[in-house]
């Protein structure tokens, strides 16, 4: 018969001509029917609203799904085995394996992270200031105050001011704690000494580490300790006639012996690639100026400081892990009660 395909097989179907219009065998086709196909199965809804809406047809198991849609692809993507073009109407297939933590689909390029605020240099902190280092700033208030009397006051009264603040032997016997104190503060050499600037560095950067008081612990813990270990032996060389009586009113006041002990103890809490290059800068700098003979006694003065201040790394490092546990602490918010 003219125009009809015949088989025998389950997987041959009759086709008329008159089969791909209204009508299958027979049968009036409906839009959106089932149509049998080779092989078993059955097709997907068809009909020539199908394939504009973006269904997809089901092919069998295991079998990827192919869809016929125009798009920017050209009618050759389906035989290319192109991925689907997405857009509007259209679903979007994504493989789990794109899936990342942050989204459904992880993107190929990930973003910079961009520093912390708190991360960025900011120079400003190396300095004091009344609210942040309360007890460098003032007391380099007091030293300014003192420097600026030493500089325009008359030079009598400048040195009776220095032989009456002395840490001297007759001194420390007659009222050891006033002298003590007093001497602490007067800059030997004016601001113009090297020990000036390293107690605006030093004692700022270890007060921002551990606090004020307990700074001042470690700047008085020189100072006094450093004082008695120099003195007390020209008091007893004294005794024994190794030195005369005039070394009992020797002149002896300044901030040196608590900047040597600050600057041993802050280099216990920093990294180690800068703790050791300043104990051996700031130590072979005390060595000099003792090979130098001038003032033998001040000198040793200096690196029994140092020492002292290396001696409190322990406690140091306590007061540093007390500081970062304290500050970590987020403050308590009050919340007011209406009645």
């Amino acid at each position: 018969m003219d125009g009809v395909e015949t088989g025998t097989g389950p997987d041959r179907t009759d086709v008329t001509p008159s089969a791909a219009g209204p009508l299958l065998n027979g049968i009036p086709r409906q839009p959106g029917a089932v149509t049998p196909v080779r092989g078993g199965g059955e097709a997907g809804p068809s009909g020539p609203g199908v394939e504009r809406a973006g269904l997809s047809k089901s092919l069998g198991p295991g079998v990827v799904e192919r869809t016929a849609l125009p798009g920017p692809l050209g009618p050759g993507a389906e035989q290319a085995g192109l991925p689907k073009p997405s857009g509007p109407g259209r679903e979007r297939v994504a493989s789990s394996g794109c899936r990342g933590r942050s989204g459904p689909v992880a993107s190929s390029r990930r973003a910079r992270p961009t520093p912390a605020p708190g991360s960025l240099p900011r120079p400003w902190r190396l300095l004091p200031t009344p609210t942040g280092t309360p007890f460098t700033f003032w007391y380099l208030a007091v030293l300014l105050l003192t420097s600026l009397i030493t500089e325009y006051a008359d030079p009598a009264v400048v040195h009776a001011l220095h032989q009456g603040f002395s840490t001297d032997v007759a001194h420390l016997v007659g009222a050891p704690v006033p002298v003590l104190v007093a001497s602490a503060l007067w800059i030997a050499g004016g601001v113009a000494s090297p020990y000036a600037l390293g107690f605006v560095l030093v004692l700022t950067a270890l007060e921002r580490r551990i606090g004020g008081r307990r700074t001042a612990v470690v700047f008085l813990l020189g100072h006094v300790l450093a004082t008695l270990a120099t003195e007390i032996p020209v008091g007893v060389s004294v005794l024994t006639g190794g030195l005369p009586g005039s070394s009992l009113h020797r002149l002896d006041y300044g901030i040196s012996f608590g900047v040597a002990a600050s600057v041993g103890a802050l280099a216990s809490l920093l990294p180690w690639w800068s703790r050791w290059p300043l104990l051996l800068t700031f130590g072979s700098m005390l060595v000099d100026d003792l090979m130098a003979f001038t003032d033998p006694m001040t000198n040793w003065g200096h690196l029994i400081a140092l020492a002292i201040g290396v001696a409190t790394w322990p406690a140091v490092r306590r007061w540093r892990h007390a500081a970062m546990a304290r500050d970590a602490v987020p403050p308590l918010v009050r919340v007011p009660q209406h009645p």
